[in-house]
């Protein structure tokens, strides 16, 4: 029941509250394996308000599910019915296999109405902040929502509740007079369903601050650029601010409220607030490998304190430390009910990347900000990627004297084993560990049918392919490869001139730094020239490859490539494998056979060539260390001259498409 008009903070503040035991139905089906987004998530965020007093000082609001047509609003009716039906009994025996169609998703018999009740609570909040009934609210809800996209869930999520909420209030509550909402997406990973939804809407100004580096991160791919900032009526009202490294802490956020997020926000001037209110990048989170605090979090909910009143709704989304997330809520609370005053000080400044990425935002925006086109400060000061070793501690004071004692003692080795184990952690890594246990049926299937993957890029040098085999990485790459789950080398080696276009694209990669990635144009051009090197391997080989190179955290509960696509891609040409659409190479492209063996290759799709073409998506030449390892491959392999290998590569990035 909600409570008595009397109980407010001392400010007079009324803050809403939702928390409902029933969204803790919706949990992992598999017994005995871990699974990160479970429903300890929320008891303990409630647990640590009961504890702390907060939630007698609040506004606590009854759950309610959402209905149909406030969903449909943002999701499709297929979307919908799946969501609908997916605990009832007839889909008991097909629920697994359902889920395991979608990226980082398990649906169990509660997961149709935590969902329902998870979209429901947020409505129901934002309605009253709206109303005046209440000044402001956080709802502790789960499943999560702003990976949600319109026809799927994914990443944790199945219904947008953001999304909806947003949708609900401008299009069927204009009485309330809410005609401009500010989204502020804090979760470590990229909001892209939210994105998606407001594309095109200059109602919405959505701002997302995420690990991208360079598309490599959950969700993968470009949605979450720089460069991604709206369509139509809604250019220039979405923000993206994509962290090229992890470890990035209250000084790196702080800097991008000061530096982008307040400046617009103060020009768009919202009617209401609405924070996608995800934990994991704070410190000690499992995913995120960030490290931002509660007083940071406090401070970042303070600034957004002066934009509409002050009516800001706060709905959870990601973050998976429990201690972390109920003293990082605990402090966003806190602010809401403005009962405590802010004097934390930060003793770090910002990383040399974040000041490179606030730049690159700031320009790519100031066409329609122009507040954004006037200089930095001269003088920044920052701070150099630290290699840090992160531990157990949830004192903050503990942790700034730990953050000087690491550095000082300058422990290379047991700290870039720690680093490199945060840099190759992914959304569901280890319920995939859990799942691989046992190999599925499709390994044994797909090890038996052979296929030639043709290589492009890097690849053309063997011990570069080799590293998608047996894992690891070469010379000039800043990451590992995890390999493949069949380590046998390649059964055969050839080399093959295709007609179709090599060129260079986007302007940075998370294998290589700067510079750009090779493409190869999935049409066949008269005149064009490719040179490709060709590996025998095995499909099952093949799906290993496809998911490391579009650096993916999908299971491998089925294959992605499987031999009805083999079949049916010698009519069609080329599919695109959905599972991976966020990824470069998402593309598998058939180019004939070789001794009666279906060649594949795998490269952007066909309706990215425009984007290429009209520099939306740069053109862009390869860092050095990356076309020196196309080069030792044109060399060592196909038997070109060193100067050959090079004009080649030139005139691929120099040659307009």
């Amino acid at each position: 029941m909600e409570s008595s008009e009397s109980e407010k903070s001392e400010s007079g503040r009324r803050v809403g509250l939702i928390y409902d035991e029933r969204m803790c139905k919706h949990f992992n089906p598999y017994e005995n394996q871990y699974h990160p987004e479970n429903p300890y998530r929320i008891r303990s965020i409630w647990d640590k308000l009961q504890s702390a007093g907060i939630h007698s000082r609040c506004v606590i609001v009854d759950a309610k599910q959402a209905d149909d047509k406030y969903l449909a609003l943002v999701h499709t009716k297929k979307h919908i019915d799946l969501i609908k039906n997916i605990s009832s009994k007839k889909l008991g025996s097909q629920r697994n296999r359902i889920a395991s169609r979608f990226n980082s998703i398990y649906f169990n018999e509660g997961s149709t109405e935590a969902a329902y009740l998870a979209a429901g609570s947020v409505i129901e909040v934002a309605e009253k902040v709206a109303k005046g009934e209440l000044n402001s609210a956080f709802a502790i809800v789960r499943p999560p929502g702003h990976h949600a996209e319109e026809n799927q869930p994914m990443g944790f999520c199945l219904y947008n509740n953001v999304g909806i909420t947003t949708s609900f209030l401008l299009d069927k509550r204009p009485e309330l007079g809410i005609k401009k909402i500010l989204i502020v997406d804090w979760d470590v990973h990229h909001g892209n369903g939210t994105q998606k939804m407001f594309w095109k809407d200059p109602r919405v100004l959505f701002f997302s601050v995420h690990r991208h580096e360079f598309g490599s991160f959950y969700p993968g791919g470009d949605d979450g650029s720089h460069i991604m900032t709206g369509e139509g009526p809604g250019a220039g009202y979405n923000i993206n601010v994509p962290w090229e490294n992890a470890r990035c802490g209250d000084a790196d956020y702080l800097a991008v409220w000061d530096h982008i997020l307040i400046p617009v926000a103060k020009e768009f001037n919202p009617d209401l607030v609405i924070v996608s209110a995800g934990f994991d990048a704070a410190i000690n989170d499992p995913l995120g490998g960030c490290c931002v605090t509660p007083s940071g979090f406090s401070v970042m909910s303070k600034k957004l304190m002066e934009f509409a009143g002050g009516r800001i709704v706060m709905a959870l989304e990601g973050g998976y430390n429990l201690d972390s997330i109920a003293n990082s809520v605990l402090a966003c609370v806190e602010v809401l009910l403005e009962d405590k005053k802010i004097t934390k000080t930060f003793k770090d400044y910002p990383f040399d990347s974040t000041w490179r990425v606030i730049q690159l935002v700031r320009e790519e925006l100031c066409p329609y900000w122009p507040i954004l086109a006037e200089k930095l400060p001269e003088k920044l000061n920052s701070r150099k990627v630290p290699q840090i070793q992160f531990h157990g501690s949830d004192s903050e004071d503990e942790y700034d004297d730990d953050l000087q004692r690491v550095e000082a003692e300058e422990n290379e080795k047991v700290v870039e084993d720690v680093i490199e184990s945060l840099l190759k952690l992914k959304v569901d890594e280890q319920i995939h560990d859990n799942l691989s246990s046992a190999s599925p049926p499709w390994r044994s299937k797909l090890s038996k049918i052979d296929v030639w993957y043709a290589t492009f890029g890097s690849n053309m040098s063997r011990s570069r392919f080799l590293c998608y085999i047996e894992g690891g990485q070469t010379e000039g790459m800043r990451k590992k490869c995890s390999g493949s789950m069949d380590k046998s080398q390649p059964k055969e080696t050839v080399w093959k001139t295709v007609p179709h276009r090599l060129f260079f694209g986007h302007d940075c990669t998370s294998t290589w730094g700067p510079g750009g990635a090779a493409f190869l144009h999935p049409e066949s051009t008269e005149g064009d020239e490719a040179h490709m090197c060709l590996y025998k391997i095995t499909l099952e080989q093949f799906n290993d490859v496809l998911l490391q190179e579009n650096s993916s955290s999908i299971g491998a509960t089925s294959p992605l490539f499987d031999a009805s696509d083999l079949h049916s891609i010698t009519d069609k040409q080329f599919i695109s494998v959905e599972a991976l659409k966020t990824g470069w190479y998402h593309n598998v492209v058939y180019l004939g056979k070789e001794k009666d063996i279906p060649i594949l290759t795998m490269t952007c799709p066909v309706s990215e060539i425009e984007s290429f073409k009209t520099g939306k998506l740069p053109l862009c030449q390869p860092c050095e260390e990356y076309a020196n390892t196309l080069v030792k491959g044109l060399t060592e392999s196909k038997g070109l001259s060193k100067e050959e290998a090079i004009s080649y590569i030139k005139e691929a990035y120099s040659k307009a498409l």
